[in-house]
C-alpha cells in the first residue's frame, strides 16, 4: 500500500478524498483506490461553495496534525473530491501525525 503522502523539504504532501455536507467533521483513516493510490478519506459539514469545504479540511487537518490552520493549504484539486493538500512543518513529525490518523 503507497503512503498518502509524498515528503517535501519543508513539509508533506498529502492526498485527501473530501465527502462535504456530512453530518460531522472527522477523519476516517485511509483508503486505497483500484490503481494503488491512498488517500485519506475526510467529512466536512461545510458545503462545497466558495471554498467552504476546502476551508473546513484545511481546519480539521490542521487540528489533528496539531500544526497552525496557516501551515496547511489545498495545492490542487480545489473544485475535486480528491484534493492534495499542503502541510508546511518538520516532515518527520508530520509523518507520525498521519500514521497516528491510521495513514501509514
Amino acid at each position: 500500500m503507497a503512503a498518502p503522502f509524498r515528503l517535501r523539504d519543508d513539509g508533506i504532501d498529502l492526498f485527501v478524498r473530501l465527502t462535504p455536507k456530512a453530518a460531522l467533521d472527522r477523519l476516517e483513516g485511509v483508503e486505497t483506490t483500484a490503481d494503488g493510490r491512498s488517500h485519506l478519506k475526510a467529512r466536512v459539514r461545510a458545503v462545497p461553495e466558495n471554498g467552504a469545504a476546502n476551508q473546513a479540511l484545511e481546519k480539521l487537518l490542521a487540528k489533528a496534525l496539531g500544526v497552525p490552520a496557516s501551515a496547511v493549504s489545498v495545492v490542487a484539486g480545489g473544485t475535486a473530491r480528491l484534493k492534495t493538500l499542503r502541510v508546511a512543518g518538520d516532515p518527520a513529525a508530520l509523518v507520525k501525525g498521519v500514521e497516528a490518523l491510521g495513514g501509514g
